[in-house]
């Protein structure tokens, strides 16, 4: 993780969220995602959003205590994964999570309905609107949804950060605060690039990722391009079948001839 995080600074982003789902942190040991957190602080360059997302609400308040004393900048949650629940489950359990936090910590929202229960948007609002959450990090890809909140920015004060790759251009041309990326895990400077000088070219570069990355689970594409660039990643959770093995070879030849036409990396941020 801490070469990741290197790798990460270099390639100019702005922050790290760390532990979300790209970092496949349901598969991480409870204990061991204290740790990272620890670690990613002290050594980061760039502010650390940890990602506390757990399946009960007294897991994720631990995680939440641990990551405040190891120095995160902010607390970054998702709704409880695997069981189904109600939209006023999901705003009691904010609620709770909110009350047993300390309230100089950023808490960011998590929506993310393809691995767990939605927030609906009566939902973000109306936890947005009391301002005890910091903001929302979206990434459904549900384009309607994020102009939502968009329009909800009008009347309420609180960060927009898309989740999806695929609307990042759109959604930072359209007023949200910033991207959180999971392509960045492989390709940081790309989506740096694109942010700070946006053009149909970078965008063109990273779709062309994305449709490639698109072939596998996720986070495989990403996990395997950033295993190319020299990360050490550890084999992939679950093994793919025959035929997407033979074309996760064609995706290796192909990106280690496309990660040559990278752009440049920004200059690495500093911990104000």
């Amino acid at each position: 993780m801490l070469d990741l995080i290197d790798f990460l600074c270099k390639g100019g982003v702005d922050a790290i969220c760390l532990l979300g789902s790209t970092g496949e942190f349901l598969n991480v040991p409870f204990a061991d995602r204290i740790r990272l957190v620890h670690l990613g602080v002290k050594r980061s360059r760039v502010p650390i959003l940890a990602g506390v997302s757990h399946s009960t609400l007294d897991g994720a308040v631990e995680l939440a205590s641990e990551a405040v004393g190891s120095g995160a900048a902010g607390l970054l949650l998702m709704p409880p994964y695997f069981f189904q629940y109600g939209q006023d489950d999901v705003l009691e359990f904010y609620f709770r999570f909110r009350e047993q936090v300390p309230k100089r910590i950023p808490v960011f929202l998590y929506n993310i309905p393809q691995f767990t229960n939605p927030i609906a948007i009566k939902s973000a609002t109306a936890l947005l609107a009391t301002g005890q959450f910091a903001g929302i990090k979206d990434s459904s890809g549900d384009q309607p949804y994020f102009e939502q909140l968009l329009a909800f920015k009008k009347e309420a004060e609180f960060t927009l950060l898309c989740g999806n790759d695929r609307l990042a251009r759109w959604a930072r041309a359209s007023g949200a605060e910033g991207v959180v990326s999971g392509c960045a895990c492989a390709v940081p400077e790309l989506l740096a690039a694109l942010d700070r000088a946006p053009s149909d070219a970078l965008e063109s570069q990273l779709m062309e990722f994305i449709e490639r990355i698109d072939q596998f689970p996720t986070p495989v594409g990403v996990k395997v391009a950033a295993g190319l660039r020299k990360l050490k990643t550890g084999p992939l959770a679950v093994p793919l079948d025959r035929e997407k093995c033979i074309i996760l070879e064609e995706f290796k030849t192909w990106f280690a001839a496309w990660s040559k036409t990278l752009p440049p990396a920004g200059p690495e941020k500093r911990k104000s």
